[in-house]
């Protein structure tokens, strides 16, 4: 059967007209597709009951599900879900006083071995097809809705996978979840993070997205973000900086640079400094330094308050626009660099 999600509104309006019913018929699926959520042909009441066996013919509706969710002390709930193949991605649901947040992944596993992520660890199996991103946000909405009573504020692509690897997919998804005929989100509620694909970074600006951009930048030097980081030896920070600085003029979108602080490693004022430097070199609108989560397999560790309240006061006293995130969740292993779909209740 083929997938009724992947075909876009042209292509509908193209077999709505192979089928012999009018044009209008398209508009009608795209929204019980899109706005609906239908999960079967079955439920588009206000087609005939002709046109949908037709389509019940040829076509399906996979659907992401979820399999298994976890509940952390701090009102993080982290999703199992379940793909029409079977495999699994978890995506993480996080509440705050100023937002709710679904924090959605792009791929089953991932290929880039970033060394302090449980992600890395794992062999990507495959890239998430565009439908099952917009179902990531669409199962998380509902949630949302259901425990605290309202919409979802933000998206951020910080989930399994680098979301740049799988460009069209979530470009796609993007424009759906924004799409006034699809969820209607705001794209500057949307932040796509990045360990540092340069090229696609580039294509970004030449699309014109209009989506937040954050780099996983998490050391200021190239030694260093090589030990912990294999794609920034094929990345470099200078490539990154050229192709950051392109997006920005292109889209003029918000850059943040994403630092996780090791303890003694890149938690020095000299490591301070070189951040500077660098925020210096690109128009960064935040950085945002955040508490290590341990995990299996990594020999890391997080510093301690007082080293991290130095470094926070080294870069204030430089003017940089600095926040510290404290990781939630993390008592479910839900916290940032924790995926790995191993929890299963």
């Amino acid at each position: 059967m083929k997938n009724l999600r992947a075909l876009s509104l042209a292509e509908l309006e193209t077999l709505m007209k192979d089928l012999g019913e009018p044009k209008f018929r398209a508009a009608q699926i795209h929204s019980w597709l899109w706005q609906k959520a239908a999960g079967d042909i079955s439920e588009m009441t206000n087609l005939s009951k002709a046109l949908r066996e037709k389509l019940a013919e040829q076509f399906a509706i996979p659907k992401v599900i979820i399999q298994h969710s976890q509940f952390s002390s701090d009102g993080t709930i982290k999703n199992r879900l379940q793909l029409h193949d079977g495999n699994y991605v978890e995506s993480v649901l996080i509440p705050t006083e100023q937002r709710l947040t679904a924090c959605v992944s792009s791929q089953v596993g991932c290929s880039l071995s970033c060394k302090f992520c449980a992600t890395g660890y794992m062999e990507r199996k495959r890239n998430l097809e565009f439908d099952e991103i917009v179902d990531e946000v669409t199962l998380l909405n509902e949630q949302c809705e259901k425990q605290y009573g309202k919409k979802l504020s933000n998206i951020v692509f910080m989930g399994m996978g680098e979301p740049l690897l799988n460009y069209g997919n979530v470009l796609r998804a993007i424009d759906i979840i924004t799409a006034h005929d699809g969820l209607a989100m705001s794209p500057k509620r949307i932040t796509v993070s990045t360990a540092g694909v340069a090229k696609a970074i580039t294509r970004l600006g030449d699309d014109k997205v209009k989506f937040k951009l954050a780099l996983s930048l998490h050391a200021a030097k190239d030694h260093k973000r090589n030990e912990i980081m294999p794609i920034n030896e094929s990345n470099n920070i200078e490539a990154l900086v050229e192709a950051l600085n392109y997006f920005y003029k292109a889209t003029g979108s918000e850059i943040t640079f994403e630092y996780i602080l090791f303890r003694n490693f890149n938690d020095s004022e000299k490591d301070a400094e070189d951040l500077v430097k660098l925020y210096r070199r690109v128009p960064v609108d935040l950085v945002n330094l955040i508490e290590y989560n341990p995990i299996m397999n990594a020999n890391y560790d997080k510093p301690d308050e007082d080293t991290v309240a130095a470094f926070m006061e080294y870069l204030h006293s430089k003017r940089v626009n600095v926040r510290l995130r404290r990781s939630r969740g993390k008592d479910i292993d839900a916290a940032c660099g924790q995926l790995a779909n191993l929890g299963r209740g």
